[in-house]
C-alpha cells in the first residue's frame, strides 16, 4: 500500500492549513521535530490517548505532548484545576501560593531540591544549571555525553546528532568549552575526563537518554562518572527533565543511590504546562542568591517573565499530587511498557532491538552489525530510515501515532489493548 497517498487522501484540510503554516513559520512549524514527510497533521483536539486532527482522524498518541502528558491529555483533575485558577487570573508576575505548593511537593520527592529556581523550559533549566556549575567551581568546561540533549542553550548545543564530530548549527561560540563523552562506556569517558579535569566545571548526563534513542545508563556508568567528577571538585549534574516523575513518584537517581549536586526538570512537572526547574543543594544553589553575594561572586539566574506562572505550578501541583497519591499509576504504565518491548521483540523476530525503561520504548531496526542498543552510536548505525516509515505507516494506516523517529510514552490513559493495536499492526510491517 502506498502510505503517503492514503495519508494525503485522509488528511487534505491539514495539508491545506500546513501549507499556509508554511508560508509564516519557519519549516512550517515551532520545534524541529514536529515536522515530518509530506508533512504533520493538524490537530484540532485531544482528550485522554487521542489526538483528533482537523479532517476529524482519530489517533492513539504516543508522542503524549513531548512525553509530558504521563496523566493522558485533558485529564479532568488537572483541567479543573486549571479552569479554576484562570477564574482567578492567569498571570501575576509577583509570588504566588500555587509555587509553594509544587515546591513543598517536589522537595519532599527529589532528596537533592534543597532549593529550587523555576523557569519556563527544560533548556532554561540546564542552561543555568551550567552557569551554576562554573560559578561555583570557577571552571569552564562541561562535559555532556554523545546524543545526549539538553536543549538548544549554546552552551550544550554539541555532539547531539550523527556525526558526533560535525557542528550542530553555525553561530554557537565557545565549543571548546564542550567536551562530549562516550554513554556507557566508562573507561573512554573517564580518560577524557582526566584529560580536561583541571577546568572541568561539571558533567551533565540523562540517566535515561531521551532524544538519544531511550537508553538507560548502567548504574555502575553513572556511579563511576560521579565518583570521578566529586573526586575533582567538579559538579555532578542530572538531566531528569524527561525521567523525573516518570518513572516512579520522584526522580530515578535515587534507585540507584546518586549524589547528584544539581538536577534539572521539566515535562511531567509541568502537567503539560510550559516548565524547567532547577534544584539543588543548598549550598551550590545559593550561589545564585542577588542578596547574599556580590555581583562579580554570584552566578545570575534567571527565570522569565512567565516563570513560576499560577496556571503552570497549578497544573504541576495537579499532576504530581495525584501521581503521589496514586501510585499504583506507575505499576501500570511500566507493566505495559514491558509488555510492548517484549511483544514487539517477539513480533520483529530479530529485526529489531527495543529500547527503554518502564513507560518509555523505542524500536531500533537493526543494521550494520548492531545486536543490542547501549549508546547513540549504535543508534545511528541502525536503520533510522526504516523506523521513519514503520511509524508512518502506523499513522496514515492504524491511527496510532509515534513523532516519526522517536520514542513512544506510554500514559495512564493507555490500556493493554492499546499496547496490542501497536502488536497487531506491527505484524505486516
Amino acid at each position: 500500500m502506498d502510505h503517503v497517498k492514503n495519508y494525503k487522501k485522509k488528511t487534505p484540510t491539514s495539508a491545506k492549513i500546513f501549507s499556509k503554516s508554511t508560508r509564516l513559520h519557519i519549516n512550517g512549524v515551532s520545534h524541529n521535530i514536529r515536522y515530518f514527510d509530506p508533512y504533520p497533521f493538524v490537530v484540532k483536539s485531544s482528550l485522554g490517548k487521542n489526538l483528533v486532527d482537523v479532517d476529524s482522524n482519530k489517533y492513539t498518541d504516543y508522542w503524549m505532548g513531548h512525553w509530558s502528558l504521563i496523566l493522558g491529555h485533558g485529564q479532568k483533575n488537572v483541567k479543573d484545576a486549571i479552569k479554576k485558577q484562570i477564574e482567578k487570573s492567569w498571570m501575576y508576575g509577583t509570588v504566588n501560593e500555587q509555587t509553594i505548593k509544587l515546591s513543598e511537593l517536589i522537595s519532599k520527592a527529589v532528596p537533592v531540591a534543597e532549593k529550587i529556581r523555576y523557569v519556563t523550559s527544560g533548556t532554561e533549566a540546564t542552561m543555568y544549571a551550567v552557569r551554576l556549575a562554573r560559578s561555583v567551581t570557577g571552571k569552564k568546561i562541561i562535559a555532556k555525553i554523545d546524543g545526549g540533549w539538553h536543549g538548544y542553550t549554546s552552551d550544550l548545543l554539541k555532539s547531539v546528532n550523527w556525526p558526533f564530530k560535525e557542528s550542530e548549527s553555525s553561530g554557537v561560540v565557545n565549543e571548546e568549552k564542550i567536551v562530549s563523552i562516550p554513554y556507557n562506556d566508562l573507561e573512554s569517558s573517564l580518560k577524557i575526563l582526566k584529560k580536561y579535569s583541571k577546568n572541568l566545571a561539571g558533567v551533565i548526563i540523562e540517566p535515561v537518554l531521551g532524544g538519544g534513542g531511550c537508553i538507560p545508563a548502567t548504574k555502575e556508568y553513572l556511579k563511576g562518572i560521579q565518583e570521578f567528577v566529586h573526586k575533582n571538585k567538579s559538579l555532578f549534574i542530572l538531566d531528569e527533565i524527561v525521567t523525573g516523575f516518570r518513572f516512579r513518584y520522584g526522580c530515578l537517581y535515587p534507585t540507584m543511590k546518586l549524589d547528584p549536586d544539581i538536577v534539572t526538570l521539566g515535562k511531567i512537572a509541568g502537567g503539560g504546562m510550559s516548565i524547567g526547574v532547577m534544584c539543588g543543594k543548598k549550598e551550590i544553589m545559593n550561589y545564585a542568591d542577588t542578596e547574599g553575594k556580590k555581583k562579580s561572586e554570584r552566578s545570575y539566574i534567571g527565570g522569565g517573565t512567565f516563570s513560576a506562572n499560577p496556571v503552570s505550578m497549578t497544573s504541576g501541583y495537579t499532576t504530581l499530587n495525584y501521581l503521589k497519591t496514586k501510585k499504583s499509576t506507575y505499576d501500570k504504565i511500566n507493566s505495559l511498557g514491558d509488555y510492548a518491548r517484549k511483544e514487539l521483540k517477539k513480533v520483529f523476530d530479530g529485526r529489531v532491538e527495543v529500547s527503554g525503561k518502564g513507560s518509555l520504548f523505542m524500536t531500533h531496526f537493526l543494521k550494520n552489525g548492531v545486536t543490542k542498543i547501549e549508546n547513540s552510536v549504535d543508534v545511528a548505525k541502525c536503520d533510522s530510515e526504516m523506523l521513519r516509515k514503520y511509524h508512518f505507516k502506523m499513522i496514515s494506516e492504524n491511527g496510532i501515532f509515534f513523532l516519526p523517529g522517536k520514542l513512544g510514552a506510554i500514559s495512564n490513559s493507555h490500556s493493554k489493548e492499546d499496547i496490542k493495536n501497536i502488536i497487531k499492526a506491527s505484524e505486516d510491517f
